[in-house]
This record gives structure tokens, sequence and C-alpha cells, in this order.
């Protein structure tokens, strides 16, 4: 049975993963190394690709901060609200992006009841990433928190260990792999996301056009191999993000 069920998932996942991304990448390489390079380094694609990259990752560092404390608060604290907050957690899970992008430009355009404006603006983007990435490492941690045990942690303090030494000691390493994965799921959603900030970047070329939308553009002008290019771009980028987010979670783990 247990061979029988090794291939079965296989095979699912191969077809929902494996094959369409073999796929994009025979169709990026598909006229060639030259072909490939001039559509990456084309200087709108380049400039697309930096926004999203360095924006996704500020994020996720603004979410390794935010996300643990967030969680933190749900599982150690009691407050009035408690339980509402945490369903309005799950609101950037539970909306259509493209409902999310309608949110955030009633929130953050021209006629802001707040007073701030960004539209066609990068923070535009940086907000946008961030709404739809909210949820990810906060949902991650949140049951590993739940399930530590709070004798530890006392058994540490009665030790004399200050409150910090505990968390890094005791908590941290417990936590780490959870936080990793969380940023790890927060990067990946915030280099595809296309449905929340189109509406609130203007897609500006050169300066608020993300890759989801550089793609698109590339795919309705007829130019597929284009497309896979910067999709293939994308998805090394993120491989490459998650396995350096595997070896910092293993080696903090291993240090506390």
């Amino acid at each position: 049975m247990s061979g029988l069920g090794l291939g079965i998932a296989m095979l699912w996942f191969s077809l929902l993963v494996l094959i369409p991304l073999t796929a994009v990448m025979v169709t990026a390489v598909d006229g060639g190394w030259d072909t490939f390079w001039a559509a990456v380094t084309n200087a709108q694609t380049a400039a697309a690709i930096r926004l999203t990259v360095f924006t996704a990752v500020g994020v996720t560092l603004v979410n390794i901060v935010m996300g643990p404390i967030i969680a933190w608060v749900l599982v150690r604290d009691r407050f009035p609200g408690k339980a509402v907050l945490e369903i309005l957690i799950d609101i950037p899970f539970a909306l259509p992006t493209i409902v999310a992008g309608l949110v955030l430009l009633s929130l953050y355009g021209s006629d802001s009841p707040i007073g701030i404006d960004i539209v066609n603006q990068r923070p535009a983007v940086f907000v946008a990433f961030l709404f739809v990435t909210l949820p990810f490492i906060v949902r991650m941690v949140q049951p590993v928190l739940e399930e530590l045990d709070r004798d530890v942690e006392e058994a540490a303090a009665s030790l004399g260990a200050s409150r910090f030494t505990t968390f890094r000691r005791v908590i941290l390493p417990s936590l780490t792999p959870a936080i990793a994965a969380g940023a790890a799921l927060s990067f990946a959603r915030g280099v595809s996301e296309y449905g929340s900030l189109v509406l609130l970047s203007g897609n500006l070329p050169n300066k608020t056009e993300v890759t989801s939308v550089r793609i698109l553009s590339s795919i309705e002008n007829d130019q597929r191999a284009s497309a896979a290019a910067v999709a293939a771009v994308l998805l090394v980028i993120s491989l490459v993000v998650i396995v350096v987010l595997d070896i910092i979670q293993r080696r903090v783990a291993r240090r506390g």
C-alpha cells in the first residue's frame, strides 16, 4: 500500500507541479539563450523584476517581525474583541484579490478617508503585498505557540534566565521552522501577486509595474517565450529564497 500511495502522490504532484514547471522552463529557452537573456534584461522587464523581488523581500522581513508578534498576542493575551481579530486576520485569504485591490483603492486612493493617497506610486505595491501576505506567518506560528509547553518557560525563569534569554533559547527555536515556512509562503505570494495591486499601482512601466503584469502583457502581445523567461527567473529566485530560509531555520534551531 505504501508503494501505491507513493505512486499516486508522485503522479498527482507531477501533473500539478513538475510537468507545468518543466513546460515553462522549456518555453523560456525555446528561442535560445540569446532570446532568453534579451527578454529578462530588457529595461522594462528588469525594472519590474527588481521592484517585485525587492518589495517582496521587504514585505517578508516586515512579516517576520509582525507575524510572530500578532500570533503571540492572539495566543497569550486575553482582550475584548479577540474573536473579531481572529476573523479579520483571515480576510486577505477570503477576499478575491481584485476585491482586495478595490478595498485598498478606497482606503489609499484620491478619496482616502484617512488622507493618504499612494495611487500610482511604489508604496502602493508595498501596501498591496503587505495586505495579501499578512496571514501567512501568523497562521503558521499560532498553532506552534499554542502547543508550546509553558512549564519549560517557567523552569527557565526559575533558573534565572531573563525573558529575552528564555525567548531566544527556548521559544524561538520552536517557532523558527514555522516562521521560515510562513516567510517562504509570504515571499512567493508577493512575487506572484496581481489582483490586489492592479487598481492601486497603476502598472506604470519602469515605476510601478510588477512582473505579473509584465508577464500578462507579454502573453497578450503573443510573446510567450518572453513571458516564460520572466516566469523562469521568478521560479529560480523563489527556489533560492526557500533554500536560504530553510538553511537559516536549521541553524537557528541547532543553536537554540
